[in-house]
């Protein structure tokens, strides 16, 4: 092998420059961090190049180098990973206890989305034909989500979104949607009764993760359907320990 740098070594002298330039609320030029981290001032100044290049770092108009907006990305996903490992077993236990697969979405940036899903082979999930983003008005968990907004957030949500017909059960116009939301029996519990999947029905409630609003739901087969008000009854403590759950500081 050659004596030149190898690939873990300009690994490790790149991470100690992001180390480097993080204790500097205002930044340091390019000589202070290779002085702390007693690197060559060549070396230094390529692999700053290369970390501004990829985003991890960013140089102000005064030479001092910052931790860029790709590196912010990073902690923010890892601190939802965090989150979602700290109430995926109760998730778990949820599928366990119900045999069925369990589901937790939010509602970010004016969207529903999936961020987890725990099943089994026992448990299977329903058949994810359509993104959840295009059919929260037929999914227990999209509907969840629409039912404890209020009612500017509800039509604002439902201008953007229309009301496609996905099996002959969907519910197609946003008056009979608003009006079912606000007259089901399951309150806080909404139900999907095949209007997502034919064959499969959901039961969502609603769970929070500081202020971001979100569903905690399970599916099924529809020969089920006899049980709701016993899942209704599983699920709302069951969301109760996945809001607290996320509402925890990490």
């Amino acid at each position: 092998m050659g004596g030149g740098p190898t690939l873990i070594g300009s690994v490790q002298r790149a991470f100690r420059l992001l180390e480097a330039a993080s204790a500097h609320q205002n930044g340091a030029p390019a000589k202070q961090l290779a002085r702390e981290t007693g690197l060559p001032l060549a070396t230094a100044y390529h692999l700053l190049r290369t970390l501004v290049h990829d985003g991890y770092l960013r140089k102000l108009d005064d030479g001092a180098f910052v931790l860029g907006d790709r590196l912010r990305t990073l902690h923010t996903a890892g601190r939802g990973q965090a989150l979602l490992s700290r109430v995926r077993p109760a998730l778990t236990a949820l599928r366990d206890e119900l045999s069925m697969a369990a589901y937790l979405t939010f509602y970010e940036d004016g969207e529903i989305r999936v961020a987890d899903i725990v099943d089994s082979a026992r448990s299977p999930r329903a058949p994810l034909w359509v993104g959840f983003e295009d059919a929260g008005h037929a999914t227990a968990l999209g509907k969840s989500v629409l039912r404890e907004l209020d009612g500017a957030a509800r039509q604002e949500y439902l201008s953007r979104h229309p009301l496609n017909d996905l099996t002959p059960r969907t519910i197609t116009t946003a008056e009979e949607l608003l009006r079912r939301l606000d007259a089901t029996e399951l309150a806080p519990a909404v139900a999907d009764l095949e209007e997502y999947s034919l064959g499969t029905v959901c039961v969502a409630v609603p769970v929070y993760s500081g202020t971001t609003l979100g569903a905690l739901g399970v599916s099924m087969p529809r020969d089920r359907l006899s049980r709701l008000e016993e899942i209704r009854e599983r699920l709302l403590p069951a969301a109760g320990r996945v809001t607290r759950g996320l509402s925890l500081t990490i």
